[in-house]
């Protein structure tokens, strides 16, 4: 029995291993495709804000106009910095927070979004369904590996390391 369960120790470790590796990309992935959606829509409702605009007012959000154009700028921008993977945390919750909105904005949406545990199948088939998981799946993630938050990161590293270099050369 001990020799099974350390069979399938080693075997739960190589398998951990190797998909360990596939995290980033897949990461990277998932910011390069949502992160382009994002942006196509951003694009989309910035260049029909009026059409935006009348479909914000049916649905009774304040200042059709302007939140139009705030939703459009989040989501083209947002999009961009998600798919670089640039302030990746921030820039996912807000559009979580955004698609969040969405959800309960929309009647049909707000009535999918409270099946969320009793009728789950409503809850995933709703259109900001996607853009809302891949968005808390970098929240929670982060960006990966492949991100211009790791170069930033690590250029900021280097230049600490120098400075506490430099401040002990001083000292002595």
């Amino acid at each position: 029995m001990k020799g099974f369960l350390r069979l399938l120790n080693n075997f739960n470790s190589a398998c951990s291993a190797v998909f360990n590796r596939l995290r980033d990309p897949l990461l990277l992935a998932i910011r390069l495709y949502w992160g382009w959606q994002f942006a196509q829509d951003g694009w989309g409702k910035f260049t029909h804000l009026a059409r935006v605009a009348d479909y914000f007012g049916t649905l009774h959000l304040p200042v059709p106009y302007a939140t139009a154009l705030l939703i459009s700028m989040v989501e083209l921008i947002g999009g961009i910095f998600l798919a670089l993977g640039l302030v990746s945390r921030l820039t996912s919750l807000v559009l979580f927070v955004n698609m969040t909105v969405a959800y309960l904005a929309a009647p049909d949406d707000r009535v999918n979004f409270s099946h969320i545990l009793s009728n789950p199948s409503d809850f995933y088939n709703a259109t900001p369904y996607t853009y809302w998981f891949a968005a808390l799946l970098i929240l929670i993630f982060g960006a990966g590996w492949f991100a211009l938050d790791t170069i930033f990161a690590a250029i900021a590293a280097r230049k600490q390391a120098i400075a506490v270099t430099s401040s002990q050369a001083k000292a002595v």
